[in-house]
């Protein structure tokens, strides 16, 4: 895997904690061997991706832009490496749930990742927002491995947060965890506007999430990507809704609102797109068009 529970070289942080599962030139052995391989149609990882940073300039760019493409499907850390890898060689990735998310049933209104793996080339899907979603906390896996079915116990759809008003737009898909994308800002594996200008003369859709940063911090990453130019092609920012905490003076909306506001697109939010179950898979590279108007609200993807 890309990072795991356990280290095999052996080491431990000083509280004790394992931190990585093999040293990164043995991890990006491994991971581009996965890629690579016809015989390997989607690389999956359970959990992890903490420091996927550490591979990016490990890996063999140019063999990955040549190489049969390859499902790679994950969120939250591993959109250090999935956005990257569409970036840099226009092969499409899957946002969507790691491999402990997937046994889950998918609500009314959503497909799973599985479905839109197996999906031909031209395939056109919609999903909409099923209104419901978790309150707060995880599942315990060892204490009840049979569970199949979220608890979503809250009620809630997506928000415009710039304006009032109707919304329909098209663009590429393109974006992932503010958390972890913001350290790529203003580097070479993150230069949306070059992927636009290659791949999305349309524009870009993009989309963020905030994984448990406080409403300041995401604020200022969000100022960070918009000044280092990764909104510059947005038609649209699509932000996921999180758990993240508010702090006193600032919510988490608001963060968004001040850093993202500038750009003068449509901002929807508490999109399913993030950290707070069900999730909503979204194709980095399809092309998209995302509907958010008072009676109805839609992200079609399509797979060319």
């Amino acid at each position: 895997m890309v990072n795991s529970w356990e280290r095999r070289d052996g080491g431990v942080s000083e509280s004790g904690t394992c931190l990585f599962s093999a040293p990164a030139a043995d991890r990006a052995r491994e991971l581009m061997a996965m890629l690579t391989d016809p015989g390997i149609r989607a690389v999956v990882p359970p959990w992890g991706g903490e420091t996927a940073i550490d591979l990016l300039p490990l890996l063999d760019w140019d063999r990955l832009r040549t190489a049969e493409p390859t499902w790679f499907v994950g969120f939250s850390d591993v959109s250090t490496l999935l956005t990257p890898l569409t970036l840099l060689t226009g092969t499409a990735t899957l946002h969507g749930n790691n491999l402990m998310d997937t046994p889950y049933a998918v609500p009314e209104g959503l497909l799973s990742w599985l479905d839109i793996a197996a999906a031909p080339q031209g395939h056109r899907f919609t999903q909409v927002p099923p209104r419901r979603h978790r309150s707060t906390g995880w599942d315990d896996y060892r204490a009840h491995p049979e569970v199949r079915e979220y608890t979503l116990d809250a009620a809630g759809s997506w928000t415009r947060l710039d304006a009032v008003g109707d919304v329909e737009v098209e663009g590429r898909l393109i974006g992932g965890c503010i958390e972890t994308l913001c350290n790529l800002t203003g580097t070479a594996y993150l230069d949306t506007s070059a992927f636009a200008r290659a791949e999305a003369p349309e524009g870009l859709l993009v989309y963020v999430e905030a994984a448990e940063d406080d409403a300041f911090t995401i604020c200022r990453n969000l100022h960070g990507m918009r000044l280092a130019g990764f909104f510059d092609r947005a038609n649209a920012v699509l932000v996921g809704r999180t758990s993240a905490p508010d702090s006193a003076s600032l919510t988490q909306h608001r963060a968004v609102l001040d850093a993202l506001g500038p750009l003068n697109v449509p901002i929807i939010a508490d999109v399913e797109c993030g950290h707070v179950p069900p999730y909503l898979p979204i194709v980095n590279g399809a092309r998209g068009r995302v509907v958010h108007t008072a009676t109805r609200s839609a992200l079609t993807q399509t797979l060319d």
